[in-house]
Formats: C-alpha cells, structure tokens, sequence
C-alpha cells in the first residue's frame, strides 16, 4: 500500500514539476511527459522500485483518464455555436486528417519493408491510446507497440506542432485546435488548451471524432489493404 501511494504522489510530483518549467519558459523542449516520464524512471532506477509496483499505482491514475476526457465536453459545450457554424467542414478536415494520418503510416513502413506486425500496429499512431489498442488487437497488430506509437505521435506533435502551424501562416483558432487534436491527440490537445478555449475546445473534440472515425474503418481496411 505504501508503494501505491509513493508511485502516485512521485508521479503527481513529477507533472507538477514539468508543467512549472514548461510554463515558466514555455519551450517546446521542456515536454510535460517527456520531462515527466524522466523524472519518474530515474527515480525509480535509483530507488531500485520494479516497474511492476509501480504500475500499481499508475492504474489507479489511468482510470481518471476517463473522467479526464469527458471534462473535456465544457470548453466544447461554451464553444458549441463554432460546431454550427463550421459544422460540416469541421467534420470533413477531421475526416480527411485521420485518413491522410493512417495512409501516410501505412505507406511508409510497407515502402521501409517492415513487419506486417508493424505496419498495423503504426497505422493508429494518431488516435488516443484504448482506440489504438484495439485497433491494432482486431487487426493483428502488437498492442503493446500500437500504444509506443501513440505516445511517440503526440509527443512529437506536442513539441513541435504549434511551431509548424504558426511557420505555415495558420493562426486561425478552429484550426490550430483540429489539427493539433487530430494528429496528436490528448499531448496536442492539452498543449492546444495551452493557446486557448476555442482551441482547446476544437481539439477535443478531433481527438475524439478521430478516434471514432479511425476505430469504424481502419481495422477493416488494414485487413483488406494488407496481406
């Protein structure tokens, strides 16, 4: 019991610490869950604590993650008159992202020759984490990498995301906030709240409509495209 309880509050400890330099100096370099995910495994390394007692405890935390997304509806329901106003384009931009995201992948790795193991597991790097996994277990994919993808994506897409859109001329907020939410799901999304409400609210809402759109058709695709 006291392992749980230290796991949780080192990791609670270690995003607290992130989130300050990050808004300190806000550089993309100082990534909340790449300065976090450190913190916690050097303490572990140095505590000689397995990571198995510390899953524990991190189990606890991944349940509120549930919670966590739908709180995300708020900022959506304010910002409601934006969906009926860009309602259907809205919709096709979120569309056309998740299949751009899943071809692109897909493509890539066949080109790069790897595994069909990998090809599948890649193709959902772009939704968030329980999507990909299912993703991937009903296409044959590895569900243990499928997630490493992920996580991978929307650091990456957290770091250097809002940099590439303000370097493409693209400040309008419904924008910035599908596309960060789209690709980079919940790390594009919280850096996303980061620049505003609207964008914020944007964002949560293509981490979602994503999901649902990648999980309805790509398992069905992958099976038939490849082999």
């Amino acid at each position: 019991m006291l392992v749980i309880l230290f796991t949780i509050i080192l990791t609670i400890l270690a995003y607290l610490g992130a989130r300050y330099l990050f808004m300190r100096y806000k550089s993309p370099w100082l990534n909340v869950v790449v300065i976090s995910t450190a913190i916690i495994i050097i303490t572990l390394l140095v505590l000689d604590i397995p990571y198995q007692a510390y899953s524990q405890g991190a189990d606890i935390m991944t349940y509120l993650l549930g919670p966590a997304t739908v709180a995300l509806a708020v900022p959506l329901y304010k910002n409601r008159l934006l969906l009926k106003k860009y309602g259907w384009a809205i919709f096709v931009g979120i569309g056309a992202g998740s299949l751009v995201s899943v071809l692109t992948a897909v493509f890539i790795t066949i080109y790069g020759g790897l595994t069909r193991e990998v090809i599948i597991s890649i193709a959902s790097k772009s939704v968030t984490i329980p999507f990909a996994v299912e993703i991937s277990r009903l296409s044959g994919g590895n569900a243990a990498l499928a997630a490493a993808f992920v996580v991978a994506t929307g650091t990456f897409g957290s770091v250097f995301g809002r940099g590439l859109l303000t370097m493409m001329r693209i400040t309008d907020p419904v924008a910035r906030g599908l596309a960060l939410g789209t690709v980079s799901h919940g790390q594009g999304t919280a850096m996303a709240l980061l620049e505003g409400e609207q964008q914020g609210a944007m964002a949560g809402m293509a981490m979602a409509l994503a999901g649902m759109l990648t999980s309805a058709c790509a398992p069905y695709f992958l099976n038939l495209w490849i082999k």
